[in-house]
């Protein structure tokens, strides 16, 4: 797992690059707040790509949002009921855990083999190379602050 202090601004550049994306300074930024802070949603990416970037527009950030997850190098999810999120694992086909009390987020590797991780009963013909499955529970915190040895 790469964390954002293993990354510099040109790693970020190099990724963009290598995706043929123009390197620009709101898409660095961008780039760099959805690594820093996985499951994100816009309003947290544009707050964090403002403390490099004070500047940058909302719209240049959904701008750049929408290249990086078109380019691959960013995933947008949207558990049921909740906003659009981003987070920097990509190409792995996870899936997540969604706490239903205050709505954190986890990754959670493939239940079984390899991708698509399932197959599907009757695809219907369909040459399926993704599933997503969203495990919905209680996260540790707010189990531990539901427990009867807490009251």
């Amino acid at each position: 797992m790469v964390t954002t202090s293993d990354w510099e601004r040109s790693d970020w550049e190099r990724m963009l690059r290598g995706a043929a994306l123009r390197v620009t300074r709101p898409r660095v930024a961008v780039l760099g707040a959805v690594f820093a802070h996985p499951h994100a949603d816009t309003d947290s990416i544009i707050g964090a790509a403002r403390r490099d970037l004070p500047e940058v527009s909302h719209q240049t950030v959904y701008d750049a949002l929408r290249a990086l997850t078109s380019a691959g190098l960013v995933r947008r999810i949207q558990p049921s009921g909740s906003v659009a999120r981003y987070e920097s694992r990509v190409g792995d086909n996870h899936h997540h855990v969604v706490c239903r009390s205050c709505g954190a987020i986890a990754d959670v590797d493939c239940a079984v083999g390899d991708a698509p991780c399932l197959t599907a009963s009757d695809d219907r013909g369909y040459a399926v190379d993704e599933a997503e499955v969203t495990y919905w529970g209680l996260c540790p915190d707010c189990s531990a602050a539901r427990s009867p040895d807490r009251l």
